[in-house]
Protein backbone atom coordinates (compact mmCIF):
# COMPACT_ATOMS: atom_id res chain seq x y z
CA UNK A 1 0.00 0.00 0.00
CA UNK A 2 1.29 3.41 -1.01
CA UNK A 3 2.07 5.97 2.01
CA UNK A 4 2.15 9.82 2.00
CA UNK A 5 5.35 11.27 -0.33
CA UNK A 6 6.60 7.50 -1.27
CA UNK A 7 9.59 7.28 -2.97
CA UNK A 8 10.23 5.66 -5.81
CA UNK A 9 13.70 5.37 -7.50
CA UNK A 10 14.63 5.03 -11.20
CA UNK A 11 17.85 3.56 -12.13
CA UNK A 12 19.37 5.37 -14.78
CA UNK A 13 22.47 2.57 -15.70
CA UNK A 14 25.69 4.79 -15.95
CA UNK A 15 23.98 7.49 -15.33
CA UNK A 16 22.90 8.18 -18.93
CA UNK A 17 19.58 8.88 -20.32
CA UNK A 18 17.80 9.43 -23.57
CA UNK A 19 16.12 12.67 -23.83
CA UNK A 20 12.91 11.36 -24.38
CA UNK A 21 13.12 8.74 -21.76
CA UNK A 22 13.49 11.31 -19.13
CA UNK A 23 10.22 13.42 -20.98
CA UNK A 24 8.42 10.16 -20.49
CA UNK A 25 9.69 10.38 -16.68
CA UNK A 26 9.03 13.74 -16.23
CA UNK A 27 5.20 13.54 -17.94
CA UNK A 28 4.23 10.47 -15.55
CA UNK A 29 5.52 12.71 -12.47
CA UNK A 30 3.64 15.49 -13.70
CA UNK A 31 0.05 13.65 -14.30
CA UNK A 32 1.52 12.50 -10.69
CA UNK A 33 1.06 16.11 -9.15
CA UNK A 34 5.25 16.25 -8.85
CA UNK A 35 6.83 19.74 -8.51
CA UNK A 36 10.14 18.18 -7.95
CA UNK A 37 12.96 15.30 -8.88
CA UNK A 38 16.40 14.70 -6.63
CA UNK A 39 19.70 13.14 -7.92
CA UNK A 40 21.40 10.31 -6.20
CA UNK A 41 24.94 10.19 -5.69
CA UNK A 42 24.98 6.64 -7.69
CA UNK A 43 23.50 8.84 -11.04
CA UNK A 44 20.02 7.40 -9.92
CA UNK A 45 16.67 9.45 -9.76
CA UNK A 46 14.09 9.64 -6.81
CA UNK A 47 10.35 10.87 -7.40
CA UNK A 48 8.63 12.03 -4.59
CA UNK A 49 5.04 10.75 -5.00
CA UNK A 50 1.51 11.62 -2.69
CA UNK A 51 -0.55 8.71 -1.56
CA UNK A 52 -3.41 9.05 -3.84
CA UNK A 53 -1.48 9.59 -7.46
CA UNK A 54 0.91 6.66 -6.25
CA UNK A 55 -0.75 3.93 -8.43
CA UNK A 56 -1.04 5.46 -11.53
CA UNK A 57 2.60 7.17 -11.54
CA UNK A 58 3.62 3.47 -11.45
CA UNK A 59 0.91 1.96 -14.01
CA UNK A 60 2.63 4.60 -16.41
CA UNK A 61 6.24 3.78 -15.49
CA UNK A 62 5.37 0.38 -16.70
CA UNK A 63 3.32 1.14 -19.91
CA UNK A 64 6.48 3.30 -20.97
CA UNK A 65 8.73 0.16 -19.92
CA UNK A 66 11.07 2.21 -16.89
CA UNK A 67 12.32 -0.03 -13.87
CA UNK A 68 11.55 1.21 -10.90
CA UNK A 69 12.22 0.35 -6.79
CA UNK A 70 9.94 1.77 -3.90
CA UNK A 71 11.23 1.55 -0.35
CA UNK A 72 14.07 -0.41 -0.62
CA UNK A 73 16.83 -0.66 -3.05
CA UNK A 74 17.68 -3.83 -3.93
CA UNK A 75 19.57 -3.03 -7.19
CA UNK A 76 21.61 -0.26 -7.01
CA UNK A 77 22.19 1.47 -10.26
CA UNK A 78 25.51 0.73 -12.09
CA UNK A 79 27.34 3.82 -12.03
CA UNK A 80 29.84 4.94 -14.49
CA UNK A 81 32.48 7.61 -15.66
CA UNK A 82 30.68 8.08 -19.21
CA UNK A 83 29.47 11.66 -18.15
CA UNK A 84 33.29 12.36 -18.45
CA UNK A 85 34.02 10.99 -22.05
CA UNK A 86 35.27 14.37 -23.94
CA UNK A 87 34.35 17.13 -21.15
CA UNK A 88 37.14 16.18 -18.32
CA UNK A 89 39.87 14.27 -20.27
CA UNK A 90 39.61 10.79 -22.26
CA UNK A 91 41.37 7.38 -22.13
CA UNK A 92 43.02 6.34 -25.18
CA UNK A 93 40.67 3.50 -25.54
CA UNK A 94 37.69 4.06 -23.39
CA UNK A 95 34.94 5.68 -25.79
CA UNK A 96 31.41 6.05 -25.77
CA UNK A 97 30.68 2.88 -27.47
CA UNK A 98 31.95 0.92 -25.28
CA UNK A 99 30.67 2.25 -22.29
CA UNK A 100 27.45 1.66 -24.12
CA UNK A 101 28.16 -1.74 -24.81
CA UNK A 102 29.03 -2.73 -21.46
CA UNK A 103 26.05 -1.53 -20.08
CA UNK A 104 24.11 -3.26 -22.58
CA UNK A 105 25.50 -6.50 -22.10
CA UNK A 106 23.70 -6.79 -18.54
CA UNK A 107 20.94 -8.80 -19.16
CA UNK A 108 20.12 -9.11 -15.33
CA UNK A 109 19.50 -6.57 -12.64
CA UNK A 110 22.54 -6.20 -10.29
CA UNK A 111 22.35 -6.96 -6.64
CA UNK A 112 25.74 -5.72 -5.63
CA UNK A 113 26.68 -2.19 -6.49
CA UNK A 114 29.18 -2.03 -9.79
CA UNK A 115 31.40 1.01 -10.78
CA UNK A 116 32.33 1.28 -14.35
CA UNK A 117 35.28 4.11 -14.41
CA UNK A 118 37.89 5.31 -16.73
CA UNK A 119 41.05 5.45 -14.02
CA UNK A 120 42.74 8.46 -14.78
CA UNK A 121 39.60 10.76 -13.99
CA UNK A 122 38.77 11.58 -10.72
CA UNK A 123 35.42 13.18 -10.71
CA UNK A 124 33.45 9.69 -10.83
CA UNK A 125 34.76 8.15 -7.29
CA UNK A 126 36.45 4.82 -8.02
CA UNK A 127 36.00 2.13 -5.14
CA UNK A 128 32.49 2.96 -3.93
CA UNK A 129 31.29 -0.09 -5.58
CA UNK A 130 30.93 -3.99 -4.75
CA UNK A 131 32.66 -4.08 -8.22
CA UNK A 132 35.16 -1.76 -9.47
CA UNK A 133 36.31 -1.86 -12.74
CA UNK A 134 39.83 0.64 -13.50
CA UNK A 135 40.00 0.74 -16.89
CA UNK A 136 44.06 -0.68 -17.39
CA UNK A 137 47.32 0.52 -20.00
CA UNK A 138 46.43 -2.69 -21.79
CA UNK A 139 43.63 -1.78 -24.53
CA UNK A 140 39.80 -3.30 -23.83
CA UNK A 141 41.62 -4.73 -20.38
CA UNK A 142 40.33 -3.50 -16.85
CA UNK A 143 41.52 -3.97 -13.40
CA UNK A 144 39.08 -5.33 -10.84
CA UNK A 145 38.91 -4.39 -7.89
CA UNK A 146 36.33 -5.56 -5.30
CA UNK A 147 34.78 -4.35 -2.00
CA UNK A 148 33.09 -6.84 0.25
CA UNK A 149 29.75 -5.81 1.08
CA UNK A 150 29.99 -4.03 4.77
CA UNK A 151 33.43 -3.57 4.54
CA UNK A 152 36.30 -0.94 3.57
CA UNK A 153 38.45 -4.41 2.56
CA UNK A 154 39.87 -3.96 -0.91
CA UNK A 155 40.85 -7.07 -2.74
CA UNK A 156 42.49 -6.41 -6.27
CA UNK A 157 41.80 -9.53 -8.71
CA UNK A 158 44.13 -11.11 -10.17
CA UNK A 159 44.30 -10.56 -13.16
CA UNK A 160 42.44 -7.64 -16.11
CA UNK A 161 38.76 -8.29 -17.08
CA UNK A 162 38.01 -8.13 -21.07
CA UNK A 163 35.55 -5.39 -21.40
CA UNK A 164 32.83 -7.82 -22.91
CA UNK A 165 33.18 -9.91 -19.83
CA UNK A 166 32.69 -7.48 -17.57
CA UNK A 167 28.86 -8.58 -17.14
CA UNK A 168 29.40 -12.39 -17.22
CA UNK A 169 31.99 -11.87 -14.34
CA UNK A 170 29.44 -9.73 -12.21
CA UNK A 171 26.81 -12.46 -12.89
CA UNK A 172 29.15 -15.71 -11.53
CA UNK A 173 30.17 -13.19 -8.06
CA UNK A 174 26.57 -11.88 -7.86
CA UNK A 175 26.02 -14.57 -5.45
CA UNK A 176 29.41 -15.70 -3.41
CA UNK A 177 30.60 -11.89 -3.36
CA UNK A 178 28.68 -11.29 0.09
CA UNK A 179 29.35 -15.09 1.57
CA UNK A 180 32.96 -16.18 0.41
CA UNK A 181 34.04 -17.12 4.13
CA UNK A 182 37.07 -15.72 6.48
CA UNK A 183 38.06 -12.81 5.52
CA UNK A 184 41.47 -13.76 4.76
CA UNK A 185 40.39 -16.10 2.46
CA UNK A 186 37.94 -14.11 1.41
CA UNK A 187 39.73 -13.42 -2.15
CA UNK A 188 40.99 -17.00 -2.75
CA UNK A 189 38.03 -17.89 -2.52
CA UNK A 190 35.91 -15.88 -5.11
CA UNK A 191 38.83 -16.87 -7.81
CA UNK A 192 38.54 -20.41 -7.22
CA UNK A 193 35.01 -19.84 -7.60
CA UNK A 194 34.79 -18.11 -10.83
CA UNK A 195 37.46 -20.78 -11.94
CA UNK A 196 35.53 -23.66 -10.95
CA UNK A 197 32.41 -21.98 -13.45
CA UNK A 198 34.71 -21.47 -16.24
CA UNK A 199 36.74 -18.83 -15.34
CA UNK A 200 38.07 -16.05 -18.07
CA UNK A 201 40.80 -17.60 -20.30
CA UNK A 202 43.39 -15.69 -21.62
CA UNK A 203 43.17 -12.59 -19.29
CA UNK A 204 46.49 -10.83 -18.86
CA UNK A 205 48.51 -9.80 -15.81
CA UNK A 206 47.96 -6.18 -15.68
CA UNK A 207 50.55 -3.30 -14.45
CA UNK A 208 49.77 -2.58 -10.82
CA UNK A 209 46.96 -0.21 -10.35
CA UNK A 210 48.07 3.64 -9.56
CA UNK A 211 45.36 5.78 -7.59
CA UNK A 212 44.95 9.27 -9.57
CA UNK A 213 45.66 12.16 -7.63
CA UNK A 214 42.21 13.66 -6.82
CA UNK A 215 41.70 17.09 -8.67
CA UNK A 216 37.56 17.90 -8.73
CA UNK A 217 36.59 20.00 -12.29
CA UNK A 218 34.48 22.70 -11.74
CA UNK A 219 31.58 20.93 -13.03
CA UNK A 220 29.10 23.66 -13.68
CA UNK A 221 28.01 26.20 -16.14
CA UNK A 222 28.78 26.78 -19.80
CA UNK A 223 32.57 25.12 -20.93
CA UNK A 224 34.08 24.46 -24.13
CA UNK A 225 34.77 21.09 -25.18
CA UNK A 226 36.71 20.65 -28.47
CA UNK A 227 34.02 22.62 -31.31
CA UNK A 228 31.28 22.47 -29.03
CA UNK A 229 29.90 22.89 -25.51
CA UNK A 230 28.24 21.36 -22.27
CA UNK A 231 26.43 22.84 -18.97
CA UNK A 232 26.67 21.68 -15.51
CA UNK A 233 23.59 22.49 -13.78
CA UNK A 234 24.08 21.81 -9.71
CA UNK A 235 21.31 22.48 -7.24
CA UNK A 236 21.67 23.66 -4.04
CA UNK A 237 19.08 21.62 -2.26
CA UNK A 238 19.15 19.00 -4.89
CA UNK A 239 15.73 19.31 -6.45
CA UNK A 240 15.36 20.02 -10.04
CA UNK A 241 12.09 21.63 -10.76
CA UNK A 242 9.70 19.25 -12.72
CA UNK A 243 8.87 22.19 -15.34
CA UNK A 244 12.97 23.06 -15.88
CA UNK A 245 13.65 19.27 -16.30
CA UNK A 246 10.23 19.10 -19.04
CA UNK A 247 12.05 21.83 -20.79
CA UNK A 248 15.25 20.54 -20.51
CA UNK A 249 14.00 17.53 -22.42
CA UNK A 250 12.52 19.23 -25.19
CA UNK A 251 15.48 21.74 -25.77
CA UNK A 252 17.89 18.64 -25.98
CA UNK A 253 15.76 16.77 -28.65
CA UNK A 254 14.70 19.93 -30.75
CA UNK A 255 18.37 20.81 -30.84
CA UNK A 256 19.78 16.77 -31.19
CA UNK A 257 21.81 16.51 -28.14
CA UNK A 258 19.95 13.44 -27.78
CA UNK A 259 21.08 12.26 -24.59
CA UNK A 260 21.28 13.82 -20.82
CA UNK A 261 23.93 12.39 -17.92
CA UNK A 262 23.22 12.45 -13.90
CA UNK A 263 26.84 12.87 -11.95
CA UNK A 264 27.56 11.55 -8.76
CA UNK A 265 27.81 15.14 -7.37
CA UNK A 266 24.08 14.65 -7.98
CA UNK A 267 24.38 17.49 -10.60
CA UNK A 268 23.06 17.16 -14.19
CA UNK A 269 25.29 17.89 -17.34
CA UNK A 270 24.46 18.10 -20.82
CA UNK A 271 26.81 17.68 -23.63
CA UNK A 272 27.48 18.52 -27.17
CA UNK A 273 25.77 21.85 -27.35
CA UNK A 274 26.29 23.42 -30.78
CA UNK A 275 27.51 27.32 -30.49
CA UNK A 276 24.01 28.74 -32.33
CA UNK A 277 22.06 26.72 -29.41
CA UNK A 278 23.74 28.24 -26.69
CA UNK A 279 20.87 31.24 -26.12
CA UNK A 280 18.00 28.79 -26.51
CA UNK A 281 19.96 27.10 -23.02
CA UNK A 282 20.96 30.48 -21.43
CA UNK A 283 17.07 31.27 -21.93
CA UNK A 284 15.80 28.10 -20.14
CA UNK A 285 18.24 28.72 -17.53
CA UNK A 286 17.15 32.29 -16.73
CA UNK A 287 13.58 31.41 -17.26
CA UNK A 288 13.58 29.31 -14.09
CA UNK A 289 16.60 31.57 -12.18
CA UNK A 290 18.75 28.94 -12.12
CA UNK A 291 22.20 29.78 -10.91
CA UNK A 292 25.06 28.11 -12.36
CA UNK A 293 28.41 29.92 -10.79
CA UNK A 294 28.54 28.53 -6.98
CA UNK A 295 31.78 28.45 -5.36
CA UNK A 296 33.82 25.62 -5.50
CA UNK A 297 34.01 24.96 -1.53
CA UNK A 298 30.01 24.26 -1.91
CA UNK A 299 31.05 21.85 -5.43
CA UNK A 300 33.23 19.46 -2.81
CA UNK A 301 30.13 17.79 -0.64
CA UNK A 302 29.25 14.77 -0.70
CA UNK A 303 25.83 13.87 1.28
CA UNK A 304 23.41 10.87 1.31
CA UNK A 305 20.73 10.15 -0.80
CA UNK A 306 17.43 12.07 0.39
CA UNK A 307 19.06 13.66 3.52
CA UNK A 308 17.89 16.54 4.76
CA UNK A 309 19.91 16.81 8.12
CA UNK A 310 22.60 16.37 5.59
CA UNK A 311 22.35 18.76 3.71
CA UNK A 312 21.10 21.25 6.70
CA UNK A 313 24.64 20.41 8.36
CA UNK A 314 26.76 21.18 5.16
CA UNK A 315 24.80 24.58 4.37
CA UNK A 316 25.80 25.81 7.87
CA UNK A 317 29.50 24.67 7.23
CA UNK A 318 29.76 26.03 3.67
CA UNK A 319 28.16 29.92 5.30
CA UNK A 320 31.51 29.41 7.66
CA UNK A 321 33.75 28.55 5.07
CA UNK A 322 32.58 31.07 2.54
CA UNK A 323 32.84 34.09 5.56
CA UNK A 324 36.19 32.90 6.69
CA UNK A 325 37.50 32.78 2.76
CA UNK A 326 38.60 29.60 3.64
CA UNK A 327 40.47 27.57 0.58
CA UNK A 328 39.05 24.04 -0.13
CA UNK A 329 40.19 23.38 -3.33
CA UNK A 330 41.46 19.72 -3.29
CA UNK A 331 39.26 18.67 -0.97
CA UNK A 332 36.48 16.82 -0.85
CA UNK A 333 34.13 16.56 2.13
CA UNK A 334 31.38 13.49 2.93
CA UNK A 335 28.83 13.81 5.66
CA UNK A 336 27.31 10.41 6.48
CA UNK A 337 24.13 10.41 9.08
CA UNK A 338 23.47 6.69 8.43
CA UNK A 339 25.26 3.98 9.39
CA UNK A 340 27.23 1.82 6.43
CA UNK A 341 27.34 5.05 4.56
CA UNK A 342 30.02 4.53 1.43
CA UNK A 343 30.47 8.13 0.41
CA UNK A 344 34.20 9.12 -0.38
CA UNK A 345 35.54 12.03 1.34
CA UNK A 346 39.27 13.43 2.12
CA UNK A 347 37.56 15.01 5.16
CA UNK A 348 34.93 12.82 6.08
CA UNK A 349 32.32 14.22 9.51
CA UNK A 350 30.07 11.49 10.85
CA UNK A 351 27.16 11.80 13.27
CA UNK A 352 27.02 10.17 16.46
CA UNK A 353 23.49 9.64 18.19
CA UNK A 354 23.67 10.49 22.03
CA UNK A 355 21.75 11.08 24.89
CA UNK A 356 22.21 14.17 27.22
CA UNK A 357 22.36 13.14 31.11
CA UNK A 358 20.40 15.94 31.83
CA UNK A 359 17.62 15.56 29.04
CA UNK A 360 15.78 12.88 27.69
CA UNK A 361 16.41 13.53 24.21
CA UNK A 362 18.89 13.00 21.18
CA UNK A 363 21.84 15.28 20.67
CA UNK A 364 23.65 15.01 17.81
CA UNK A 365 27.24 15.07 18.01
CA UNK A 366 30.27 14.21 15.20
CA UNK A 367 33.00 13.01 14.66
CA UNK A 368 35.98 14.19 11.93
CA UNK A 369 38.15 11.58 10.31
CA UNK A 370 40.52 12.28 7.19
CA UNK A 371 42.18 10.18 4.74
CA UNK A 372 45.77 9.62 5.98
CA UNK A 373 46.88 11.12 2.36
CA UNK A 374 43.96 13.56 2.30
CA UNK A 375 42.95 11.00 -1.36
CA UNK A 376 39.18 10.61 -1.15
CA UNK A 377 40.20 7.26 -2.97
CA UNK A 378 41.88 5.83 -0.33
CA UNK A 379 40.42 3.49 2.62
CA UNK A 380 43.07 4.32 5.18
CA UNK A 381 40.72 6.58 7.88
CA UNK A 382 42.31 8.48 10.38
CA UNK A 383 40.24 9.63 13.41
CA UNK A 384 41.34 13.38 13.96
CA UNK A 385 38.60 14.24 16.33
CA UNK A 386 35.20 12.78 18.33
CA UNK A 387 32.41 13.76 20.36
CA UNK A 388 32.21 16.90 18.98
CA UNK A 389 29.10 19.16 19.13
CA UNK A 390 28.07 21.37 15.47
CA UNK A 391 28.68 24.78 16.68
CA UNK A 392 32.69 23.40 17.14
CA UNK A 393 33.30 21.08 13.67
CA UNK A 394 34.34 24.49 11.95
CA UNK A 395 37.56 25.59 13.73
CA UNK A 396 38.67 21.59 13.09
CA UNK A 397 37.91 21.90 9.38
CA UNK A 398 39.75 25.00 9.20
CA UNK A 399 43.04 23.02 11.11
CA UNK A 400 42.61 19.99 8.37
CA UNK A 401 42.46 22.41 5.45
CA UNK A 402 45.77 23.94 7.18
CA UNK A 403 47.16 20.24 7.27
CA UNK A 404 46.31 19.29 3.97
CA UNK A 405 48.03 22.75 2.14
CA UNK A 406 50.99 22.02 4.47
CA UNK A 407 51.28 18.97 2.93
CA UNK A 408 50.77 19.55 -0.69
CA UNK A 409 53.42 22.64 -0.22
CA UNK A 410 55.93 20.19 0.99
CA UNK A 411 54.74 17.52 -1.49
CA UNK A 412 54.85 20.17 -4.46
CA UNK A 413 56.85 23.36 -4.01
CA UNK A 414 59.26 24.06 -6.40
CA UNK A 415 61.80 25.60 -3.75
CA UNK A 416 61.79 21.84 -2.16
CA UNK A 417 64.88 20.85 -4.33
CA UNK A 418 67.04 24.05 -4.14
CA UNK A 419 69.37 24.66 -1.79
CA UNK A 420 68.12 28.05 0.67
CA UNK A 421 70.53 31.21 -0.62
CA UNK A 422 72.97 31.99 2.38
CA UNK A 423 74.32 35.48 2.84
CA UNK A 424 77.69 35.80 2.08
CA UNK A 425 79.47 36.20 5.73
CA UNK A 426 76.77 35.17 7.88
CA UNK A 427 76.30 31.82 8.52
CA UNK A 428 72.81 30.45 9.06
CA UNK A 429 71.36 33.08 7.36
CA UNK A 430 69.13 33.26 4.67
CA UNK A 431 68.85 36.10 1.89
CA UNK A 432 65.13 35.65 2.05
CA UNK A 433 64.15 35.26 5.18
CA UNK A 434 61.76 32.33 6.69
CA UNK A 435 58.43 32.18 6.32
CA UNK A 436 55.84 30.90 8.54
CA UNK A 437 54.26 27.18 6.38
CA UNK A 438 50.68 27.77 7.95
CA UNK A 439 49.90 31.75 7.38
CA UNK A 440 53.15 32.85 5.56
CA UNK A 441 54.46 35.40 8.00
CA UNK A 442 57.93 36.25 7.55
CA UNK A 443 60.72 36.01 9.89
CA UNK A 444 63.81 38.13 8.27
CA UNK A 445 67.19 38.55 10.24
CA UNK A 446 67.51 42.49 9.33
CA UNK A 447 64.20 43.14 11.86
CA UNK A 448 64.52 40.20 13.78
CA UNK A 449 60.81 39.80 16.19
CA UNK A 450 60.94 42.78 18.96
CA UNK A 451 57.58 41.50 20.22
CA UNK A 452 59.01 37.94 21.68
CA UNK A 453 62.67 39.61 22.36
CA UNK A 454 64.16 38.45 19.43
CA UNK A 455 66.82 41.76 18.42
CA UNK A 456 67.40 42.59 15.11
CA UNK A 457 70.02 40.88 13.44
CA UNK A 458 69.62 37.27 15.09
CA UNK A 459 69.67 34.82 12.10
CA UNK A 460 66.50 32.08 12.31
CA UNK A 461 68.88 29.39 13.22
CA UNK A 462 69.93 30.93 16.70
CA UNK A 463 66.44 32.20 18.17
CA UNK A 464 65.33 30.08 21.04
CA UNK A 465 63.59 26.84 20.52
CA UNK A 466 60.48 28.15 22.35
CA UNK A 467 59.98 30.58 19.72
CA UNK A 468 56.48 30.87 17.66
CA UNK A 469 55.00 32.47 14.87
CA UNK A 470 54.05 35.89 16.29
CA UNK A 471 50.28 35.60 13.95
CA UNK A 472 49.22 31.78 14.36
CA UNK A 473 51.91 30.39 16.64
CA UNK A 474 53.65 27.98 14.69
CA UNK A 475 56.52 26.19 15.82
CA UNK A 476 60.10 26.89 14.16
CA UNK A 477 59.88 23.88 12.71
CA UNK A 478 57.39 25.07 10.71
CA UNK A 479 58.88 28.03 8.95
CA UNK A 480 60.45 27.36 5.57
CA UNK A 481 63.59 29.35 4.57
CA UNK A 482 63.01 31.78 1.20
Amino acid sequence: MFRKNYTVKINLPGGIVGAGDLYSIVEAAEKARVEEMQLGSRQQLFVKVADKFGPEFLQRLDEAGIFYETEKEAFPNIVSSYVTDGVFGRSGWVSEGLYKDILGGFDFRPGLKINLVESSQSFVPLFTGHLNFLSSPVNNHWHVVLRRPGTNRLYPWRTGIYSPDIPRFCRLLEPVLPTAGEEEIWGKRLYDTVETHGGFAGQPLLPAFSTPEFRLPYYEGFNRSGNKNWLGIYRRDELFPLAFLKDVCLIALQTKVGQLYTTPWKSLLIKGIEEPDIPIWEYVLGKYRMNVRHASNELNWQIEDLCPDGLRLKRYLVRLLDQDDIRTEGLSFAIKTKPGSGLPGSVIIRRQDGIRPDQLKLLDRYSISHTADFNPFSRDIVLYRKDLEKENLFPYLVSLCKEFYRQQSERHSPLASQPAPVSPGRPGSVAGGWQCGHCLTLYHEQYGDEEQGIPAGTPFVDIRADYVCSVCGGATADFVPL
